[in-house]
């Protein structure tokens, strides 16, 4: 039976919560919704293991938070199924199954639409030995450390998302994006800082690569400060490192954290991951009184 009152355990000191008591594979009681998406607000990742889905469950489960988007590179969509986004470097019959190796910047999914991701609902079917983690940087935390001269400044700067400067300038082994594609994700300015829009707390909201410059000033000079920034954001102190079990599935809030896949050998291992996004809004900031 499904549980109606799932319980949870801290992942990490740093942030997330381990979920027990949940099989995803089956209809979800409204409590259990409501508990998890206080949960996910606050704590920015759950982590639900040992689960066995199909696409439609996979599917079924996340719209419980939300409308889903497919992912604008839809070459790497699931066949039949455009919600789920396969991040994998498997080929079959001669072709790409997935997005090869995951990004390894520090990022956070879609921020590039005028209405980035709400969530991802990251789903582990085969994974590497070693290697192939998923890190995580609380910015929560991260807004809270940073000095209150920086503080400042972000939060009087508009950082301008460029997905096409992204996939052109650092995503060589892909394929460039079709016009079509690039029409559908034009440059997008947010806020560096944003608020929560279910907790109300504040955090940082910058990513590297994706980000070309902020408004009003010099890319060179833009790129400097973000890396910077995100240098500061993902101090071990602030970062939890997945390591990924078949079964897992990893639930992360795309308002409040950054996240970056880590290294493997693709020459002897492989990898095939599946995800959904969520649908947010647009990102705002209220400064703390």
């Amino acid at each position: 039976m499904y549980n109606s009152s799932p319980t949870f355990k801290a992942l990490s000191p740093v942030i997330g919560m381990e979920v027990q008591g949940i099989d995803l594979a089956r209809p979800a009681p409204t409590e259990t919704i409501r508990s998890l998406t206080e949960a996910i607000s606050h704590h920015c990742i759950l982590l639900f293991r040992e689960q066995d889905l199909t696409p439609e469950q996979h599917i079924n489960f996340s719209r419980y938070f939300g409308e889903l988007e497919p992912h604008v590179a839809d070459q790497y969509n699931l066949p039949n199924y455009p919600e789920i986004f396969v991040v994998s470097n498997i080929i079959e019959d001669g072709r790409e199954i997935g997005a090869r190796g995951g990004a390894r910047h520090w990022h956070t999914d879609y921020s590039y639409r005028e209405f980035p991701s709400l969530g991802s609902l990251f789903y582990c079917l085969e994974t590497p030995p070693e290697g192939a983690q998923t890190q995580f940087a609380n910015m929560y935390t991260v807004y809270e450390k940073l000095s209150e001269e920086r503080r400042q400044f972000l939060a009087n700067v508009k950082a301008v998302h460029d997905y096409d400067h992204y996939w052109s300038t650092y995503t060589p082994h892909r394929p460039p994006l079709t016009d079509g594609q690039k029409s559908q994700v034009p440059p997008v300015a947010h806020p560096a800082l944003r608020t929560h829009p279910y907790s109300g707390r504040q955090a940082l909201y910058l990513c590297q690569h994706v980000v070309s410059h902020f408004e009003s000033m010099e890319y060179d000079e833009s790129q400097k400060i973000i890396e910077e920034v995100v240098s500061f954001a993902t101090q071990p102190q602030f970062v939890y490192t997945h390591e990924w079990c078949s079964g897992d599935v990893v639930f992360w809030d795309n308002r409040a954290l950054l996240h970056r896949a880590t290294d493997f050998n693709e020459d002897i291992h492989f990898r095939r991951m599946h995800r959904t996004t969520l649908k947010g809004d647009r990102p705002y900031f209220v400064p703390d009184n």
